[in-house]
């Protein structure tokens, strides 16, 4: 397993349909554990392919929550969604430190194939629901900031564009913490 470079605003990758994985191999199950890893090296509940700047349909979501566990989404496709919303802050480790409220789904039904290439359906609500919709927005393109008002988004980049004044490139570096002593 590999910590991977985090692709930020602004990356390309970040703004192109993932391609479907056509077959789940030993390559896209390094993939998987890669994006675990680099997930919980950011402290991050989810994290996307083109998070780490490859272009396929492969996410995973840990919201520390058992039912149902850490979920690995290959090929994800939300097949039912709840008529009911909510709104909470979300954040991304692709955009550092910025936050908005989103609306969204109460309740995902989500088909997928899972790291050994088998299909499974999960249900989610609630954070683990926006958790998955915020991935696979990922794999489409879509980042939170465009589920905001013109207004705030236009805000929240400003801030954005502020903090990031004098850095270079699109690629950040993720450093886990070491282990603690026993």
């Amino acid at each position: 397993m590999t910590v991977r470079m985090l692709h930020l605003l602004g990356s390309p990758v970040l703004r192109q349909q993932a391609t479907p994985v056509r077959a789940v191999d030993d390559d896209v199950r390094r993939l998987v554990d890669d994006l675990f890893e680099t997930m919980r090296a950011a402290k991050g509940v989810g994290l996307a392919a083109n998070q780490i700047g490859v272009a396929k349909r492969v996410a995973v979501v840990d919201v520390g929550e058992e039912d149902p566990p850490p979920l690995v989404l290959i090929n994800p496709l939300i097949v039912e969604r709840s008529p009911d919303h909510e709104t909470a802050e979300e954040g991304c480790l692709s955009i550092p430190d910025t936050f908005g409220d989103v609306e969204r789904p109460s309740r995902v039904v989500v088909d997928a194939l899972d790291r050994d290439g088998k299909p499974f359906r999960a249900e989610a609500v609630g954070y683990k629901a926006r958790a998955i919709q915020h991935e696979i927005d990922h794999l489409d393109g879509i980042l939170f900031l465009d589920h905001l008002s013109a207004v705030k988004r236009a805000l929240l980049l400003s801030k954005w564009k502020k903090s990031r004044k004098g850095e270079k490139g699109y690629l950040k570096e993720v450093t886990p913490e070491p282990a603690g002593e026993l």
